[in-house]
């Protein structure tokens, strides 16, 4: 059986490698951790790292299965997006082509990776000659936005994302571009949740950071668990890509996990599944 090789990049907010890494350290064959050698975000911004957290990493990986990738990964007279898309690169060469590659960001929580895990494997022969049959594999977002005084808020509807691929030839961040295969997994996306400090900080130095438009601050500042329902076309970049927010009663991430696998009207269906990939499928056989 293929391995399943899951890569990190470690930046400023680190601490939330302690919720995203262990939903997949389980399953996951081996894991690799990026970080700039001298710890600089894409925009050259430094950061800090406390020793606590390598001290948590080791306490974790009790089947010594994480490497941790130093090189430099901020190149000055390159952009911030093209900054994040060069790492990933760098990254999946580390990790090994040949192998899965999925790249996970450390505010994204899968809801069941073991699932998803499963499911790649019906698609290890992509692996057997990677560069001529490329693909990216796809799971679906459910974007958390805002902590409100009792839980949560969040995007109404499920965004496709790209995780994995079979050969890291990137185009934009951990986007190839290539036929894409969605898989029926949900993983939580703790995008905007922050707070005000923080998401300045992360529109800064994230590859977004020229693109964000000009009343999305004001929107994410204003809306609440009590006056959501009035507020509409939320996205960062394009405003109507989030049309709508709704409301976890929960800021326990570990519920909402829960929840989701639970609840079956957050489930894509598998005809909507079935749909996706004819699409692509026709698409890439027509390009052919």
């Amino acid at each position: 059986m293929k391995k399943i090789h899951v890569g990190f990049l470690l930046s400023y907010d680190y601490e939330k490698l302690k919720l995203s890494i262990p939903p997949v350290y389980k399953d996951s064959d081996r894991i690799f951790i990026a970080i700039d050698n001298e710890l600089r975000t894409w925009t050259g911004q430094k950061f800090v790292i406390e020793d606590v957290f390598y001290e948590w990493l080791k306490k974790i990986d009790v089947d010594n299965k994480i490497e941790i990738y130093e090189d430099d990964f901020y190149i000055p007279t390159l952009s911030a997006i093209d900054n994040d898309t060069r790492e990933r690169h760098l990254l999946s060469l580390k990790m090994g082509i040949g192998n899965w590659l999925i790249q996970i960001d450390a505010d994204e929580y899968f809801v069941n990776f073991k699932r998803f895990v499963t499911r790649l494997h019906k698609y290890d022969h992509y692996l057997d000659n990677p560069e001529k049959n490329k693909i990216q594999i796809a799971a679906f977002w459910i974007i958390i936005y805002k902590y409100t005084e009792n839980g949560i808020l969040y995007v109404d509807k499920p965004m496709k994302a790209i995780f994995a691929t079979n050969y890291p030839n990137y185009k934009c961040a951990r986007r190839t571009d290539e036929r894409v295969i969605y898989l029926d997994n949900i993983v939580l996306h703790e995008s905007l949740s922050r707070s005000k400090e923080e998401l300045t900080q992360k529109i800064s130095n994230w590859g977004h950071n020229n693109e964000v438009n000009e009343g999305f601050m004001r929107k994410w500042i204003n809306v609440n668990e009590n006056n959501y329902k009035e507020f509409s076309d939320l996205y960062y970049i394009e405003p109507k890509r989030w049309k709508k927010l709704n409301y976890f009663p929960t800021k326990n991430i570990g519920e909402i996990r829960k929840f989701i696998k639970q609840n079956r009207t957050m489930k894509l269906g598998r005809n909507y599944i079935r749909l996706k990939n004819f699409g692509q499928w026709f698409k890439y056989l027509i390009k052919k």
